[in-house]
């Protein structure tokens, strides 16, 4: 989640800070816990929308609600509230200042983090269970940290490192141990939850080295507009059109905007909300959380089970969590330290904090 996708809601702003009952920093709590809730329950929301689907087929015993019309859908729509926000933005002279290079870019980040990325996580979700999925994503920070070292030269702690190989540990104790499967009975909606978050990280290094030259409205609005075309192009040469020829039934329209409004403008202004009134800590303990909550959002929703190693994995995860807050507040108290003893040591400790408050 970035300040880059978050909404802007005064109005709502407004309405909540006048309960007297509540200051900001409480309700900055509050928002960004209900963010990284919204957030991890989005792969159970889009399952649960596909089983309703299932349960009141259209023409031909049809289910309109498949994943792939809503993520087309869900994205043409997001489109909307993103043009609002960053109307600014959105400006032909903003375009005319883009080059080659630019384009080459944001072309690249269309196909990977709107199109690519998106569509295996949406194939390993009709392949897999979500708790799988969870778990699997955990090979990301680690990854993500060495590949932003490797390709873009970004310090790394070696204790955040290791924080990341502890939490995946923890997912492969939980894979491994679960009923029936296994490391052994990985099949295809795992691997394409592998696929998916490999290909995140690849989008995710290029939104990195894009955003520096690109205005954000363009890049944001753009990449959606150009990865949602990509997508449909993608589906029809593999799938064939039929694919989304139920894209107008009206059972799809009803309940695409319990996705698009609790996923994606819900999720989105409330996070929002709690960039503004919540503190580093406050966030950086919430997003912390998040696999756990999909893993158990997903067993209240769907009925899942994390199985026998559920307890152990889940409490290598928490360690990990540990580890990783302790790094943040080493790295603050060195920079206190060093502010107030005005030694030009301070300047190694700051691409340390960077790296570690970016992930986030």
């Amino acid at each position: 989640m970035s300040t880059a996708e978050t909404f802007t809601s005064a109005g709502l702003w407004s309405a909540i800070t006048r309960t007297p009952a509540l200051s900001t920093s409480h309700i900055g709590v509050i928002c960004a816990w209900s963010a990284v809730i919204i957030y991890a329950s989005s792969n159970s929301i889009v399952s649960l929308l596909v089983s309703i689907g299932e349960a009141s087929p259209v023409a031909g015993g049809r289910n309109a609600i498949t994943y792939m019309n809503l993520l087309l859908l869900g994205s043409l729509i997001s489109i909307i509230p993103m043009a609002v926000l960053f109307r600014r933005d959105l400006t032909r002279a903003n375009v005319r200042i883009l080059t080659a290079r630019n384009w080459g870019f944001l072309t690249l980040s269309a196909l990977l983090s709107s199109a690519v990325t998106p569509g295996l996580f949406f194939y390993a979700l009709a392949n897999t269970s979500v708790t799988n999925i969870v778990l699997i994503t955990r090979i990301e920070p680690p990854l993500f940290l060495l590949a932003a070292w490797f390709f873009l030269g970004e310090y790394f702690s070696r204790r955040a490192l290791a924080a990341g190989l502890v939490a995946l540990s923890g997912a492969v104790v939980m894979i491994s141990l679960r009923e029936g499967g296994g490391l052994g009975a990985i099949g295809t909606g795992e691997w394409a939850a592998v696929a998916a978050t490999l290909a995140y990280i690849a989008s995710t290094l290029v939104t990195r080295t894009s955003l520096r030259d690109i205005p954000i409205g363009i890049f944001s609005v753009g990449r959606t507009i150009m990865g949602s075309a990509m997508y449909f192009a993608l589906v029809c040469m593999i799938v064939g059109p039929d694919a989304f020829r139920d894209i107008f039934s009206p059972v799809l329209w009803t309940w695409i905007w319990l996705y698009a409004g609790i996923v994606i403008v819900l999720a989105q202004v409330t996070w929002n909300i709690a960039l503004k009134h919540a503190c580093s800590d406050v966030l950086s303990l919430a997003t912390s959380f998040s696999p756990l909550a999909a893993i158990l959002i997903a067993m209240a929703l769907l009925g899942e089970t994390a199985g026998p190693g559920f307890v152990p994995g889940a409490a290598l995860i928490v360690l990990a969590i540990i580890l990783s807050r302790r790094l943040q507040t080493g790295i603050r108290e060195g920079l206190m330290i060093e502010a107030a003893r005005g030694k030009e040591g301070i300047r190694h400790l700051v691409p340390a904090l960077a790296s570690i408050t970016s992930r986030r």
